[in-house]
């Protein structure tokens, strides 16, 4: 199921997504337009998670918020997109849990505790991030890109080297 840009009415227990530049903020739809989501404290009241301090923060607060105020300006999707790997739990407990968990302060971690993480468990009873798993994938293809670039360079260094050492031995 492919994100929605803003032309389309969420329904209640659908995952918002919410594109911040370089990353992207999570809320999940409770209905009437509000949505529940996971905010680091140090974040001023409907800025949602704008703030690069979100990335250092340990602890963050669960905030029921109209969306329009936590997407502001920015772009922002319907994406229930992990649909196709887990069955979404029933409405009625999507919601319940998420009202529940307002106003609780929750530990916060952006590579195991995130907004997105918060609300996939909510809708799936699975906390998962796919930001935080391709962030991943990009480090580890990168380190593996410089692994075989250093390789290389010493290759060529012993290939050079020894045979500038056979010549100088000639």
């Amino acid at each position: 199921m492919a994100p929605t840009l803003c032309d389309e009415k969420p329904n209640p227990g659908d995952l918002i997504e919410i594109f911040r530049g370089s990353y992207q903020h999570w809320a999940i739809y409770i209905g009437n337009g509000f949505v529940v989501h996971l905010v680091p404290p140090c974040e001023s009241a409907g800025a949602g998670a704008n703030s690069v301090m979100s990335v250092l923060a340990e602890k963050a607060i669960v905030k029921e918020e109209e969306l329009w105020d936590v997407v502001g300006t920015n772009k922002w999707s319907i994406n229930n997109i992990l649909d196709e790997k887990y069955t979404p739990r029933s409405t009625e407990v999507i919601i319940r849990e998420a009202r529940r968990k307002v106003g609780q302060e929750i530990p916060y971690c952006v590579f195991r505790g995130n907004c997105e993480h918060f609300v996939n468990e909510l809708r799936y009873g699975q906390p998962e991030s796919r930001q935080v798993r391709k962030a991943g994938e990009t480090a580890l293809l990168v380190g593996l890109a410089g692994a075989v670039g250093l390789g290389i360079v010493a290759l060529a260094g012993a290939f050079l080297g020894g045979k500038k050492k056979e010549e100088n031995d000639a």
